[in-house]
């Protein structure tokens, strides 16, 4: 059977290009001894025979399988999205592969740690907003390749993460310095993966009231589920319903904070003419509705943990506890606004016609 009726192997290019194999294999590994004279043979004769080198043999003469693994709780995400589709095109400049672990439930979680699928499959691991066990933590240690935590911060671990307690004190810090006193936080409960950020969030919420002498509520703050239309609106229900409502809702997700507006403005409350709204991520969507937010950058955070991933991958001496903070931006807009008067100034034009509101 001659080359052109099988597959061709590195065997047929080195007898086209009349060199060794090991000279075909330093050619398509680029190894730079190979003389341009000898690589332009080797290129040609393998275009010519549709010749494509096998990753698998590859791995068995550099010890590296071209490929790097991804373990994500979800793809159902503006944030996973724009992560990996900013660290896509550097593993394919970098001629890696991606392979994908999406666990979402504890079963498949379970599976995948007592099995370790990326073992030996991979030359680097990305765990995408995991709170992981110590336990789960350890067996990822076990897996004797490089191991990058995104959107997470991981003592001793290469992590890269925005700073979510500094990012919720600026944006409480925003509602506080509008003359906002009683302020909601509002976050969401079993999102597969995220309440990492949820509990740095709240934090940062926590954090900056307590800087400003404003004394922590527990009522102010609200649970509900993720994409929940219901869960919203009885979230919003508890905070109506309070003696002294909130003038300000911080959401730790725009999704959230959208929901919020449109449970709000159901009941005739305006905002920000009544109550204020402020999200984090800075999704398109928050520029459609013109929404006060947070800003941070996936596209960035994903970029930098594909380029922490190739230089662990390809330099043994690498810093394997670097952390990379990614920073993060208040942006105001159109539904934060100072606190309303209280009635009795809203009715005489500032002259209250009773007794001073404490």
């Amino acid at each position: 059977m001659s080359p052109a009726q099988r597959h061709p192997t590195m065997n047929d290019v080195a007898e086209r290009a009349g060199v060794s194999q090991s000279t075909v294999s330093r050619t398509l590994r680029g190894v730079a001894s190979v003389s341009p004279e000898v690589r332009a043979r080797v290129e040609q004769a393998a275009r010519e025979l549709n010749f494509a080198a096998s990753r698998y043999a590859a791995s068995l003469v550099t010890g590296k399988t071209g490929v790097v693994a991804v373990l994500v709780p979800t793809l159902d995400s503006w944030f996973m999205g724009a992560a990996l589709s900013s660290l896509g095109p550097l593993m394919r400049d970098a001629d890696m592969e991606l392979t994908m672990y999406v666990v979402p439930d504890l079963d498949r979680r379970t599976a995948f740690f007592e099995r370790l699928p990326a073992r030996r499959n991979a030359d680097a691991l990305m765990v995408f907003c995991f709170d992981l066990t110590k336990e789960e933590t350890a067996r990822l240690d076990e897996l004797g390749m490089p191991v990058i935590y995104v959107s997470q911060h991981v003592e001793g671990r290469p992590s890269v993460y925005v700073d979510d307690v500094a990012g919720a004190c600026k944006a409480t810090r925003h509602l506080i310095n509008l003359g906002h006193r009683r302020i909601a936080f509002a976050h969401t409960t079993n999102a597969r993966g995220f309440s990492f950020s949820s509990r740095e969030r709240l934090l940062g919420y926590q954090q900056a009231l307590t800087e400003a002498g404003i004394p922590l509520d527990d009522d102010l703050v609200v649970t509900t589920p993720p994409r929940d239309k219901r869960g919203t609106t009885q979230a919003v229900g508890n905070l109506l319903s309070l003696r002294e409502p909130p003038t300000a809702i911080f959401a730790e997700q725009d999704e959230l904070a959208a929901s919020l507006i449109l449970s709000l403005r159901t009941v005739q409350i305006d905002v920000p003419q009544r109550i204020s709204v402020l999200g984090f991520d800075d999704q398109l969507m928050a520029e459609w509705l013109d929404l006060s937010t947070v800003a941070q950058s996936p596209t960035d955070m994903g970029r930098k943990a594909a380029e922490l991933a190739l230089q662990l991958i390809n330099d043994p001496d690498a810093d394997r506890s670097r952390h990379i903070v990614l920073p993060t931006h208040v942006i105001p807009r159109g539904t934060t606004a100072p606190p309303p008067a209280p009635q009795g100034e809203q009715d005489t034009g500032g002259q209250a016609s009773g007794p001073a509101r404490p």
